[in-house]
């Protein structure tokens, strides 16, 4: 097989012992494309983000950088501004032609929780490289708000993956053709293109912004804040923001996006040449995320924006990331959406599900 591995192929490696679970893997962690990983009992505060390095393990480092360790067996509060590790619950024995790549969930996104994997040996971060045998790490920097964590939360995920399987421009745009990627024009170059959305149809409403000063955030709560308690309406009536530098913004996409079910789609960057921002955290798009078969009938992207060094003008319709489809290495027995209760199928602008609805 070539490509993202399914859901089936994921559940017979836990089976086999391709992934290493302390305790036995708990209803929904499988996802369409991925799996969720859980936070194990001990946080590590560091004084610095680090990688381990070729020939170093994660162990080496923190004997190096640990400031003092935090139990999270009854819930503990990681504070704005600090760094945390916490070795995960899921090692990994991979096979020699396997590889991986963590994100962060889109509820941990949304939250400006920067959260990243780290491995032994690792000199990349959310990389695991083909045949990696070893435990796997979070790195946990809350940005805008502090948190309650617990272990068994799942606040990243792993996807993985055989072989070279992302489409080329000339291959998204066969699949285009043949199934409507986006509801307008496509833009393809290096990726799929998605663009802000500063004109809604209803209203003036544009996004949020993150409050500086605010509570902590109990991750196991959902649909309980009161979103006016953590984040500023961000309003324009004549299609441009600017952002502030350091802030942080929830945005959305003004296209609808679709994921066919032998795809799965990851979320980058674009181009930093564009302006003092970027879309702050990459993130996994599972197969049948906006599909219409999947409940979906397009979907926006909800855009996680910090903006850097200087005041940047913000226009509607300003291309700020791409999307990268990979081929499926076969179809997965569950899609985004269908039947799975999947927080953000068919979505428009939306925080996080720790949030009353607006």
């Amino acid at each position: 097989m070539t490509g993202v591995l399914p859901s089936q192929t994921i559940e017979t490696m836990l089976k086999s012992g391709a992934i290493v679970p302390d305790s036995p893997v708990v209803e929904g962690q499988v996802q369409p494309a991925s799996l969720d990983l859980r936070l194990g009992t001990v946080a590590y505060r560091v004084r610095a983000s680090f990688l381990a390095g070729e020939g170093n393990s994660v162990a080496e480092r923190l004997a190096e950088f640990e400031m003092h360790r935090i139990d999270l067996t009854d819930g503990a509060v990681l504070e704005k501004g600090c760094v945390y590790v916490v070795p995960l619950m899921e090692s990994l024995v991979l096979q020699p032609d396997v590889n991986a790549v963590a994100n962060a969930k889109s509820s941990t996104g949304r939250l400006d929780l920067l959260t990243r994997a780290i491995t032994d040996g690792g000199t990349e971060f959310d990389r695991i490289s083909a045949g990696y045998h070893g435990p796997l790490y979070a790195e946990i920097c809350p940005r805008s708000f502090s948190v309650l964590v617990r272990p068994g939360m799942r606040l990243n995920q792993i996807r993985f993956r055989q072989g070279q399987s992302v489409l080329s421009d000339s291959e998204l745009t066969a699949v285009h053709r043949e199934t409507p990627l986006v509801d307008g024009d496509a833009v393809i170059d290096d990726g799929l293109g998605f663009s802000v959305d500063l004109r809604p149809q209803d209203g003036d409403l544009v996004g949020y912004r993150a409050k500086p000063h605010t509570g902590v955030i109990d991750l196991d709560r959902i649909g309980e804040y009161d979103p006016a308690e953590y984040w500023e309406e961000v309003r324009s009536k004549d299609g441009q923001i600017i952002l502030d530098p350091g802030a942080f913004y929830i945005l959305v996409s003004q296209e609808a996006v679709t994921i066919p079910p032998q795809y799965a789609a990851e979320m980058a960057p674009y181009l930093a040449m564009v302006g003092e921002f970027r879309v702050h955290y990459a993130g996994f798009f599972d197969p049948g995320f906006g599909f219409a078969d999947a409940g979906g009938a397009g979907s926006r992207g909800v855009l996680e924006v910090r903006c850097h060094e200087a005041p940047f003008v913000l226009e509607h319709g300003q291309v700020v990331g791409r999307l990268v489809y990979e081929k499926m290495a076969e179809l997965p027995v569950q899609l985004y959406g269908a039947g799975i209760a999947s927080n953000y199928q068919g979505q428009g602008l939306k925080l996080s599900k720790h949030f009353k609805a607006v």
